[in-house]
This record gives C-alpha cells, sequence and structure tokens, in this order.
C-alpha cells in the first residue's frame, strides 16, 4: 500500500529519533529483503532492540565525520541515511561511503529517497568520491543507485547475514 506523502523535511538526525529510524531500519529490512535474506532472520528483526541501538548511537555519537539525516513527512520519520569515511581496504583520504539508506515501505516511489541522496551529495560535494555496499540480489536499490550515478566497480565480498553468506557488490560514485 502506498501511503499519502505530505510535505518532506529533512533534517540531521538526534537522539529522539532513534524509535522511528529503528521502526523504519526494521520494516525496510523485513520487506526490500523478502526473499533474499533468510525469512527467519528477517522475522526475528526488533525495532525495540535497534531503537536501542540507535539511540545510543546518535546520543554518544559516532565519530564526528559520521552524518545521520532523517526525512520527515507530518513529524514523523520515513526515512533515513547515514555517511561516513569510507572503510574499504583501498579508499583514498577523503572518500565517503553510504552506509545505510533505508525508507519506509510506503515511502517507496515518492523521490523521498533521491532528497536524501541528493543531501548528501550536496553535503560532501559532487566531486568526492563515495561508495556503498548492496546486496547483489537487491535490484531495487541496484537500479537506484545507478540512477544517482553509482556503479558497480567490480569489487565483491560475502556477507553473513541469518546464517547464510551472502554476495554483496560496491558501487562508487565519483
Amino acid at each position: 500500500m502506498v501511503e499519502q506523502l505530505d510535505e518532506v523535511t529533512i533534517r540531521t538526525a538526534s537522539e529522539g529519533d532513534a524509535a522511528e529510524i529503528a521502526s523504519v531500519h526494521v520494516r525496510s529490512w523485513q520487506e526490500a529483503y523478502a526473499g533474499i535474506v533468510p525469512d527467519a532472520y528477517l522475522a526475528s528483526l526488533d525495532a525495540e532492540e535497534r531503537t536501542a541501538m540507535w539511540r545510543e548511537y546518535l546520543r554518544d555519537g559516532p565519530a564526528e565525520e559520521i552524518r545521520t539525516w532523517v526525512a520527515l513527512s507530518a513529524d514523523r520519520v520515513i526515512g533515513f541515511i547515514t555517511v561516513g569515511p569510507s572503510r574499504d581496504e583501498d579508499a583514498r583520504r577523503g572518500d565517503r561511503e553510504i552506509y545505510s539508506i533505508y525508507l519506509d515501505p510506503g515511502m517507496w516511489g515518492h523521490g523521498v529517497a533521491r532528497d536524501l541522496m541528493r543531501t548528501v551529495i550536496a553535503d560532501i560535494g559532487e566531486r568526492t568520491t563515495v561508495t556503498l555496499w548492496v546486496l547483489a540480489d537487491n535490484e531495487r536499490a541496484r537500479h537506484f543507485y545507478r540512477r544517482h550515478g553509482f556503479h558497480a566497480d567490480g569489487v565483491e565480498r560475502f556477507d553473513e547475514i541469518g546464517g547464510e553468506n551472502l554476495l554483496e557488490v560496491r558501487y562508487r560514485r565519483g
């Protein structure tokens, strides 16, 4: 079901956003990764556990150069994006990495992810190299990244999720 979308505002996340970020995080995983990530793992995701993680992360803070933005509609978090220094072994100084970008599934297709991506690109600079990792079987996300100037750069890795080794592909922009 596609929800009606009010005006969207994007701002830096605060500790008070933790519960809504966690809820979006869990719902997005359960929808986006159905059929990719083991069902039992998706069913085990707990928004309350994620809330505690996000609250600590936003309160105690990541390193200064890591930022999380939230997209809000009607004062409700409907999506978020986190970016910081690239963690890749072959990264150069100044390279950035998108650690996460997730939307409430009811908001898919409304341009909110596009707005979050544009916010990050504007913040880090159009010429800054930015990478991200995406599950190889997540074609919807891969299409989105290609539309925003990212391309698979040939680097792959396996990530253990829910007891299975799943292939991830690195995408690069810049």
